[in-house]
């Protein structure tokens, strides 16, 4: 015979209510800046603006997606959907990522034709649209900022923002530069470099999400230091069969076989407790399912366990 004991906890300390405020003002600032962005830069000819408008697009289809997710992440568990829709974040921000991906490399197509004949641009149109894509983009920052570190979706869509916070800032140093020296290949080099920085974050985001996906350990949990000190625990011999994954943003899950010395049921109970709150307290793992395993016992009025067949 097996005992075969689980803690659950599904419930998630995410704000799903400042979450989808933020996100929804980050919305209608971004759509304004962005057309505003995409005007700007036909009228300047600047493939630094409209690049970086392109970049804005992309937040804007980011922070859809993310505020899309939450509300398919918040509804109830079913019987075929045991965990629920909480992986519907994750499917965002692989979503967000891969965007991003291809984005970065039209920006480098659009940058490398504007690099092999540069085009005379308007430094003052240029300059005074990134202006106010910079100010908007500090204006999503403070929108999204108290819930990014919640979620990986939030945390997508912030450092969407926050590259193309970076991007208007050399969108704005180019500006200079072609209004004082009249150097215009400096806006196919910061297309450039916002195509980079792009890239960078589209890859950081899709290693991040095709991990959950894939069921990895979170990167702040080390295995071997939870068997460690879970055999610190008295009455516990060994874990073994571990496995640690994350089911969602915040929300990490354990399974893993706890072998226990010789004792009485009800004393099994409270290492099973003792070991649950360890887990949780420690490693903030709070789903947990532990089988519990001991060695054959000689009393009748004691657990007595099998290996199975």
């Amino acid at each position: 015979m097996r005992i075969k004991m689980m803690r659950h906890n599904h419930a998630s300390r995410f704000r799903w209510g400042a979450a989808q405020r933020g996100l929804s003002i980050a919305i209608l600032i971004t759509a304004t800046v962005m057309v505003v962005e995409v005007v700007g830069g036909i009228l300047s000819n600047s493939i630094a603006l409209l690049s970086d408008a392109g970049h804005m697009f992309t937040h804007f289809i980011a922070l859809g997606l993310a505020l899309l997710a939450i509300r398919v992440a918040r509804r109830p568990a079913t019987r075929t959907k045991t965990y629920g829709y909480y992986r519907a974040e994750i499917l965002a921000a692989l979503a967000n990522g891969i965007i991003l991906l291809f984005l970065s490399l039209y920006i480098f197509y659009e940058a490398y034709l504007r690099f092999l004949q540069p085009p005379e641009v308007e430094g003052p149109i240029m300059l005074g649209v990134a202006i106010v894509g910079l100010g908007a983009n500090f204006a999503v920052l403070l929108a999204l900022r108290r819930t990014r570190s919640e979620s990986i979706n939030i945390r997508g869509a912030f450092l969407h923002v926050l590259s193309d916070t970076l991007s208007s800032v050399g969108v704005i140093t180019a500006g200079v530069i072609i209004i004082f020296a009249g150097v215009y290949v400096v806006d196919p080099l910061v297309g450039f470099l916002i195509g980079a920085m792009v890239l960078i974050w589209a890859i950081g985001l899709i290693r991040e999400a095709g991990g959950v996906l894939l069921e990895a350990v979170p990167k702040h949990i080390d295995v071997r230091e939870i068997t460690r000190e879970v055999k610190k625990v008295k009455g516990v011999r060994d874990l073994h069969d571990l496995h640690v994954w994350t089911i969602t943003s915040g929300m990490h899950a354990m399974s893993g076989h706890l072998l226990i010395e010789d004792q009485m049921v009800s004393k099994a109970v409270e290492i099973l407790d003792e070991v649950n709150e360890l887990i949780r307290l420690k490693f903030g793992i709070e789903h947990t399912t532990l089988q519990l395993e001991c060695e054959k016992c000689k009393s009748p009025f004691v657990c007595r366990l099998e290996p199975e067949e």
